[in-house]
């Protein structure tokens, strides 16, 4: 072997531009793994049901309600609600954390049930 044929090879070695590129490759290959992340979180939040409240308890308060890719708003009037209506029953709720609705008609809707308790049995009031 000669020397001058181990020169050769040293030489090739010793290229500065060889990391460069392979850095670049690198840096393509992370871009393209984050653009295809964005992209994919982007589809799935637009078929998510997302409420937002806007100025809560102020005058202009609003509310945006967006479904399926739908935005339906929602604008106070600026004043507490007004109308007519009916008491439909008064809810307890337990020490457990249950909560039991019973109707003013002392007659529960059928399928409902007391919050586990096993009955509709008339509970007294939490205590603060």
């Amino acid at each position: 072997m000669s020397l001058k044929h181990l020169n050769v090879l040293a030489e090739d070695d010793d290229d500065p531009m060889l990391s460069a590129v392979n850095l670049v490759d690198v840096f393509l290959v992370l871009v393209v793994a984050l653009l295809t992340a964005v992209a994919v979180q982007t589809q799935t939040s637009a078929n998510e049901s997302v409420t937002i409240i806007r100025n809560p308890g102020q005058p202009d308060m609003e509310v945006v309600v967006r479904e399926q890719g739908k935005e339906v708003r929602f604008k106070g009037a600026g004043s507490a609600a007004q109308g007519q209506g009916v008491r439909a029953g008064v809810a307890y709720k337990l020490e457990d954390g249950n909560i039991v609705y019973i109707p003013e008609t002392g007659t529960a809707p059928a399928g409902a049930s007391a919050g586990g308790a096993g009955g509709a049995a008339t509970p007294a009031p939490a205590k603060p």
